[in-house]
């Protein structure tokens, strides 16, 4: 069994695998977003996730992060149509296979940073999470949008 983690070299390259199958006219099962804005999406989040980019914590997540944390990690689907922080909503569009490339790179960046190169900051909205639970987490992600384009 693959172990669900970005960590996991195994699930990085059923990953990649998902991806490279994905077309740039694919038509989403649900949710606003196009393929390659998809890719641009995922791309962003891995940003955070690499400590490339910081997110101030939403106020509400003070309040509701610490009782949804195990959410981001655990083995339930992320519910469809899910809210999405601002700095992740994407509405341009970019070149599809640059935007396949860059969110592989990271991929495979993370994977192979492991867990000494993942943030030690807090997620913007679950808070305190620990590097393991930022690679299930992330893994969780971008499973979620790969399932919404049927790969």
């Amino acid at each position: 069994m693959i172990r669900k983690t970005l960590f996991s070299k195994q699930a990085l390259d059923v990953s990649i695998d998902r991806i490279n199958q994905l077309q740039a006219d694919a038509k989403p099962l649900w949710g606003k977003m196009n393929a390659t804005q998809m890719l641009d999406h995922c791309s962003e989040t891995m940003k955070v996730a690499r400590g490339q980019k910081e997110l101030k914590r939403m106020f509400i997540s003070y309040i509701l992060g610490s009782m949804m944390k195990k959410s981001f990690y655990n083995d339930k689907p992320v519910p469809k149509n899910s809210p999405t922080h601002k700095d992740f909503i994407i509405t341009t569009t970019s070149d599809f296979e640059k935007a396949k490339k860059e969110l592989i790179d990271h991929l495979i960046a993370f994977q192979e940073g492991g867990m000494e190169k993942c943030t030690a900051l807090p997620h913007a909205f679950f808070g305190n999470i620990t590097k393991e639970q930022w690679g299930l987490g992330m893994y969780k992600h971008l499973d979620h949008h790969l399932q919404q384009f049927g790969v």
